[in-house]
């Protein structure tokens, strides 16, 4: 929970020092611009509040890992959900105002996982796991959306080297398969879940792993 409330405030952080020019540039989801993704993020933030407001009585079904499904899929943007990100992105017109919103709801999305009981049944997705399980998922969910937000952007730092390594062991679990040794945490993330292409050393250094790429992971 507290790599949770780690990855979340250097994300916040990290869209809170954005100048206004950054937000019309591309990130790296595909068909959104980085206003797209900021909005996204609000969204995720509501999600956040609306399940660790949302107890549950039956055991756990799911837990951090086994939260998340898996596809061989990337997304397009141009799905219903995606589009409709696009228009209340646009919607916003100015920044400042979509940078408000995100802190206003992240901040107090912050709020709510430091004062949860990590035991805490919880229930979202018509799945039930606990309140530990899920805060601990999601820091595959902002530690990919940290990489998609620099993707473009040179001067954003990425996510910390503690929220990749988690994120990476999540999707080997999740997978059951393993990225050679010899790739970083991030390159693992952006080439396992094809937000890039692997160069010709690295599609030998996968071998038959290559066939089953990318792990599209939501």
């Amino acid at each position: 929970m507290d790599l949770f409330s780690r990855s979340w405030a250097a994300l916040l952080a990290a869209v809170a020092d954005l100048p206004d020019e950054d937000f019309a540039k591309p990130s790296g989801c595909a068909g959104w611009l980085v206003q797209d993704l900021v909005c996204h993020l609000v969204i995720d933030a509501q999600d956040v509040l609306i399940t660790l407001a949302t107890p549950a009585e039956t055991a756990p079904t799911r837990d951090a890992v086994t939260y998340w499904e898996v596809s061989d899929k990337p997304p397009t943007g141009e799905d219903d959900l995606d589009a409709l990100i696009v228009r209340l992105a646009a919607a916003y017109q100015e920044p400042r105002l979509l940078k408000f919103h995100l802190d206003d709801v992240g901040s107090a999305a912050g709020r709510a996982a430091d004062l949860a009981d990590p035991g805490m049944r919880v229930a979202t997705r018509d799945i039930v796991l606990s309140a530990g399980d899920y805060l601990t998922a999601y820091v595959l969910e902002w530690t990919l959306h940290h990489l998609d937000l620099a993707a473009h952007l040179p001067h954003v730092s990425g996510p910390s080297d503690a929220a990749l390594a988690k994120t990476r062991q999540i999707v080997e679990r999740r997978t059951g398969e393993k990225f050679p040794a010899s790739f970083s945490d991030t390159d693992a993330l952006l080439v396992g879940t094809g937000r890039r292409e692997p160069t010709p050393a690295e599609q030998a250094e996968l071998g038959d792993l290559a066939a089953k790429l990318p792990f599209v992971v939501g």
